[in-house]
């Protein structure tokens, strides 16, 4: 039963790990800067969020990233990322 159950664990993250990642960034200016965001979650979330958020959206949620979640990211990052993110994924 044990075995059982940790077989079918790997199964499940096998399938999640096979999954991540399928979205690619843009290469530009601040692209190395905004790769700093898969230290916590897949870039799957700026390709989700790109048709809400303009440079001030994704400010404000790169700054939620570091205050409330505490992504390692530099505070004067948040600038560089925000204008990529805007300029290859704002919302249009």
């Amino acid at each position: 039963m044990r075995t059982a159950i940790l077989a079918a664990m790997m199964m499940v993250a096998g399938t999640a790990m096979a999954q991540e990642d399928k979205f690619v960034l843009q290469d530009g200016p601040g692209r190395d800067k905004a790769m700093q965001c898969t230290a916590c979650h897949s870039l799957d979330y700026i390709a989700m969020n790109s048709r809400f958020l303009d440079k001030a959206g994704w400010t404000a949620e790169t700054n939620k990233m570091i205050n409330v979640f505490g992504a390692p990211i530099a505070k004067e990052d948040v600038d560089a990322i925000a204008t990529y993110l805007t300029e290859h994924y704002g919302k249009k």
